[in-house]
């Protein structure tokens, strides 16, 4: 069963997080890709190696010049995000399957990496109000990344096509259940 890869990429805001980790908690053949990024982390919750590898510029540069990322970008300006060859190694190594919980330009790049190891899944919001709603809702945005957060979430809608599948995430209930779905689909096609 190791070797597959099952992408979620959105907007912030989408419930592409609550949805993987649901998969993660009723899964034990699915390993958790942890990425790196040179952001801050928010509030006292988030721990290194946990929720990111929280690298400085430095670090995160270095790892470029090194081949050591199989994607990496500047989500935002100044907070580089990618993903560690040596994660994906470690998840394999145990045995299991990796899922990512990225942004949509990684969600594309790791789709192309993996090509047919990996089911790509663009998590959708019904609409730009709803997800605002959620963005406003979590208390973590300034007005200044909640608009940014918009901005690009517009954009990002926009390349939803070029994945496998779109789940709409409207109900959370009925999007947990095709979420497991599309994985037990997916894994089912060895």
């Amino acid at each position: 069963m190791a070797g597959k890869a099952i992408i979620f990429s959105a907007p912030s805001g989408s419930g592409k997080t609550t949805l993987v980790k649901h998969l993660l908690s009723n899964n034990p053949d699915l390993g958790f890709s942890i990425s790196a990024s040179t952001r801050d982390k928010r509030g006292r919750n988030e721990q290194h190696g946990k929720d990111y590898y929280f690298l400085t510029p430095e670090e995160f540069k270095k790892k470029i010049d090194n081949d050591e990322f199989i994607e990496w970008e500047e989500v935002y300006a100044g907070n580089y995000y990618g993903t560690l060859k040596s994660e994906i190694q470690r998840i394999w190594d145990a045995g299991k399957n990796v899922i990512f919980d990225v942004d949509v330009k990684g969600g594309l790049a790791l789709k192309k990496y993996f090509g047919e190891k990996a089911l790509a899944i663009f998590v959708r919001v019904p609409s730009m109000e709803i997800l605002e709603q959620r963005l406003v809702g979590r208390g973590t945005e300034s007005t200044t990344s909640l608009s940014q957060r918009l901005f690009k979430a517009k954009f990002e809608m926009t390349f939803a096509d070029k994945f496998d599948t779109v789940l709409v995430n409207e109900n959370l209930d009925k999007s947990l259940a095709e979420a497991q779905h599309l994985y037990d689909n997916f894994k089912g096609n060895q």
